[in-house]
């Protein structure tokens, strides 16, 4: 592990549909040359792709970590005029990650959850409420520069970026991690240093992480 430089923890496969381009097969290539000991799969919604993914990176010596981007409805944004939302079009996720077989069979329901109990004219999602009935064996990444948290430090409201951290730390505890993402974005380098400050204030943990969808730049 001494050697390992650097574990990708927020990646996508083709899986992540109409988003990832990279084939199961081409992300085993593509850790192994980097000889990287794991690699996490967060496909964005579901977990189509957990099986094939387990079995080629176990076949090329890498440690599988299943995981999965999830968007979660806080409930914290006003209605709008004839009961509509001002709630983004672009779903904000979180990342949940199974550290155990608890963690993998919780993150299953709830994927499954996002699916079968939501409105039909709703995007999958899940509420706070499933997340804290199914925490058990689940890591946490508040999701980068897309996710609940950046999105509203970039919109100015750093005051509902905490309010929602302590959400989350209430239902995951230490397990809970602040996700940094360096791409060069302005909404990154805006959003740094508030989810820093954030960070050490709550006693929560960074963690720096890409988010791949692609092979290469080009």
């Amino acid at each position: 592990m001494a050697d390992a430089g650097f574990v990708h923890i927020h990646v996508h496969s083709s899986f992540s549909l109409l988003e990832g381009a990279l084939p199961i097969a081409r992300l085993a290539e593509l850790t192994k040359a980097d000889r990287q000991p794991a690699l996490a799969l967060t496909d964005s919604g579901n977990l189509f792709g957990a099986l094939e993914f387990s079995e080629k990176m176990a076949a090329a010596g890498i440690q599988p970590i299943v995981g999965c981007a999830l968007a979660v409805d806080f409930a914290d944004e006003p209605q709008g005029k004839n009961g509509g939302s001002h709630r983004p079009q672009r779903p904000q996720r979180i990342v949940l990650i199974a550290a155990n077989e608890a963690g993998y069979r919780n993150l299953m329901a709830l994927v499954s959850r996002s699916f079968l109990e939501v409105a039909e004219s709703e995007a999958p999602h899940v509420r706070l409420d499933w997340l804290a009935e199914r925490n058990e064996g689940l890591l946490a990444l508040s999701g980068g520069p897309e996710g609940p948290i950046d999105g509203v430090i970039a919109a100015g409201r750093p005051e509902l970026a905490l309010a929602r951290l302590d959400r989350l730390a209430s239902i995951y505890a230490n397990r809970l991690y602040v996700e940094l993402q360096r791409h060069g974005l302005e909404s990154e380098r805006l959003a740094e240093p508030v989810l820093i400050d954030l960070a050490f204030g709550k006693g929560l943990p960074l963690v720096a992480a890409n988010e791949p969808y692609f092979a290469a730049r080009d």
